[in-house]
């Protein structure tokens, strides 16, 4: 299915979810924020939350530092 991904047009396997997309993109287990359509999915549904073909996903990787 194609998603929209912080503006760029992407394929990714049908059937995903949010956590799904995460673990597809290696960033399991850190601080990820993503908003679909215009809402932010909070990480309580990210297991349970299932992507669809055209979504408008942004996302935003938590980076620490000091």
């Amino acid at each position: 299915m194609q998603l929209s991904l912080n503006g760029q047009q992407r394929e990714f396997p049908d059937g995903l979810t949010v956590a799904g997309l995460i673990e597809h993109l290696e960033l399991t287990g850190k601080r990820v924020a993503l908003e679909r359509n215009g809402d932010i999915v909070p990480k309580s549904q990210h297991a349970s939350t299932l992507l669809a073909q055209g979504d408008v996903l942004e996302m935003v990787v938590a980076v620490g530092g000091g």
